[in-house]
């Protein structure tokens, strides 16, 4: 069995000096804190499974009393436990990128849904994916309990919303795969949405960092991040862990589906200078071609990496490209290669 959160590295001026087992009562475990002077008390009972979101923190006795630094040292040594909560997350992730990947090959959409931090996650990832991969804001959409204005200020009675929830699902479809967002595994509009889109047979996942179970779901990310340093301030660890979670899914996916090649954004769409130079230098990379020559490939292409590319590659103009990349299911590799 795993302690969750692991136990801290302390340094001799803290009081704490380490976390242990003491003795198992049914399905709890009992855990001792012990402390300078040989003093010994009971912290909190732990079931076997994972702790809350909402429990209290070891790593919190006395904080406000540390310096900043050891404040800061607390804080960072407690993020240690995102990678171990993503490994241990490895095959649901999986499960829900194969899943993702056969829906958004027939024709379905993404729907990121949320409340509060969650939610905002969720808005910021949707938001990325179209000058990264060149994927429309007709295949990835964001739902935010409150809406727009909810983005950018707090309103946290609408995650109690459960009507809002379920409407916001009326355009999903079975070929859709709606992702929940809830630190907490409870958020009622969340659920609430996620039942909506079950009932309309799309594919419905959530990613929490609570234990919980529900039937009407496909499947779940749990990621055991634990007691947040702020007890129940899941803007930090879990917050945290579910956007990185969410980038791991969005970039497996689109690598799924030709978006990347050989570690290239091909499908990027170059809106700012910025993004244009990153064009120019993936398709002379890609090419071996003098940037100057890249950059009037693109402007041939339309700005389009990856027909530069065949262009390039295969002395073909635009529209020969466009068509060779269609018929290969739009796969750099399958032209090329």
């Amino acid at each position: 069995m795993k302690i969750f959160p692991p136990i801290p590295t302390l340094s001799r001026q803290e009081r704490v000096l380490y976390l242990t087992r003491s003795r198992k009562i049914g399905e709890t475990t009992v855990w001792r804190l012990i402390v300078k002077g040989g003093r010994v008390s009971v912290i909190y009972n732990l079931k076997d499974t994972a702790m809350s979101t909402e429990d209290r923190n070891v790593r919190s006795e006395e904080i406000d009393l540390l310096t900043t630094g050891e404040i800061i040292d607390r804080m960072v040594r407690d993020y240690d436990s995102i990678p171990a909560a993503l490994r241990d997350a490895r095959g649901s992730i999986e499960q829900l990128v194969e899943d993702a990947v056969m829906r958004f090959r027939s024709g379905g959409r993404f729907f990121y849904v949320g409340a509060g931090t969650s939610g905002r996650i969720g808005v910021i990832e949707a938001a990325e994916l179209f000058p990264t991969f060149g994927i429309t804001g007709e295949r990835v959409k964001a739902v935010m309990a409150g809406g727009k204005e909810a983005v950018f200020a707090s309103m946290e009675g609408a995650e109690d919303d459960e009507d809002s929830g379920r409407v916001t699902m009326e355009e999903v479809t079975g070929e859709d795969i709606v992702i929940g967002i809830s630190a907490s595994g409870k958020t009622p509009f969340v659920l609430s949405a996620l039942r909506e889109a079950k009932r309309r047979g799309a594919g419905c996942w959530l990613i929490t960092s609570n234990p919980v179970e529900y039937g009407f779901l496909d499947g779940q990310v749990f990621l055991r991040t634990g007691p947040e340093m702020v007890a129940g301030s899941t803007r930090m660890k879990a917050g945290t862990a579910a956007k990185m979670v969410l980038n791991i899914i969005s970039t497996a996916v689109m690598i799924r589906l030709g978006k990347v090649y050989r570690g290239y954004m091909v499908d990027l769409v170059p809106l700012s200078r910025k993004l244009r130079r990153r064009a120019i230098r993936i398709v002379s990379n890609l090419t071996g071609v003098p940037e100057k020559e890249a950059e009037d490939l693109l402007q041939r292409s339309g700005w389009a990496p990856k027909k530069a590319i065949v262009m390039k590659a295969l002395g073909v103009s635009s529209g020969e490209a466009e068509e060779m990349l269609r018929k290969a299911g739009d796969s750099l590799r399958k032209v090329l290669e």
